[in-house]
């Protein structure tokens, strides 16, 4: 089995995708050891090194790749065309080319997706929701990672919803987030929509903090933003999804055709909300809000 992520070794384990996928696994009767073994392959936010780590596993031969995130499964699929891959997941798997329709797959890619355009605009509603009269909204990418642009494209369309533009800035380094949030203070941005990104995720206590040093409300897209300064999270459960994953291993192990195993969409998203940086933001969160929050900071 080979694993491909762009995060780092501790955020998977901090996140508990690794756990997951291991729990995942076992459940169906897969022993490290006895009856799998696993390639663990982290970039740690260095996108450049992902193909180089794609093309490593393709010569270790491994029967499956599951790969995390659009960059980790273009680079996956730039190194293979047999081997399966499990997607883990993507944004926008059909956008992005990797599977030609959710219900048929087709090639050697299948696996689950984070809803794409849909969740983009629900972040940009919560925010609208907080925030009222918002109407230029930062949105934050890193141009290394493939999927930026379509990400701009989704949250430019998102945002026409609610009359709000988009200001696009990108960043690929820790000083360049820095900039970027400066940035943000110059274009008098009223709130940041922050993409899954494995960089911005190892630098989150920053862009947090830069956040909270230029009063900018910001609903972030994985739960470890919640608990340090994150305004808003909302996302699916990511190590559901990694423990979900190992199902479509085991379908694939046990001879199914990844092309023939439709692409499952998220089933349940978690909503966080942290009241304490919300008062230093001077918002006042609407108690309709509060009532669909899966937890909240007080």
């Amino acid at each position: 089995m080979g694993v491909l992520s762009g995060r780092s070794r501790q955020d998977a384990v901090d996140a508990g995708t690794q756990g997951a996928f291991l729990k995942g696994m076992q459940e169906l009767g897969y022993v490290e050891g006895r009856n799998v073994s696993y390639e663990w392959r982290y970039a740690a936010g260095n996108y450049g090194e992902l193909r180089r780590m794609a093309d490593e596993l393709v010569g270790l031969k491994v029967d499956v790749i599951v790969a995390e995130g659009t960059s980790a499964i273009s680079r996956a699929r730039q190194a293979t065309r047999t081997i399966p891959i499990v997607m883990s997941p993507s944004s926008d798997p059909v956008g992005a080319g990797f599977v030609a329709s959710l219900g048929r797959p087709g090639g050697n890619t299948t696996g689950l997706t984070s809803g794409g355009l849909e969740t983009t605009l629900k972040r940009i509603e919560l925010l609208v929701t907080a925030v009222p009269g918002l109407k230029r909204l930062a949105v934050l990418t890193n141009p290394n990672n493939p999927a930026s642009q379509s990400f701009v494209r989704e949250a430019q369309s998102a945002a026409q919803h609610f009359n709000a533009r988009v200001v696009s800035l990108q960043a690929a380094s820790a000083g360049e987030i820095e900039a970027a949030f400066s940035a943000m203070t110059r274009e008098k941005a009223d709130a940041l929509l922050l993409p899954p990104d494995a960089l911005f995720n190892s630098q989150r206590r920053q862009i947090v903090r830069l956040a909270a040093d230029a009063r900018i409300p910001a609903v972030y897209p994985l739960r470890e933003y919640f608990g340090i300064g994150g305004l808003l999270v909302y996302g699916h459960d990511l190590a559901d999804q990694f423990r979900r994953a190992a199902t479509y291993v085991d379908r694939i192990l046990k001879g199914a055709k990844p092309g023939d195993l439709p692409v499952e969409q998220p089933g349940k998203f978690e909503l966080f909300v942290d009241l304490r940086t919300a008062k230093a933001l001077g918002l006042t969160v609407p108690q309709q809000l509060l009532m669909r929050a899966d937890d909240v900071i007080r």
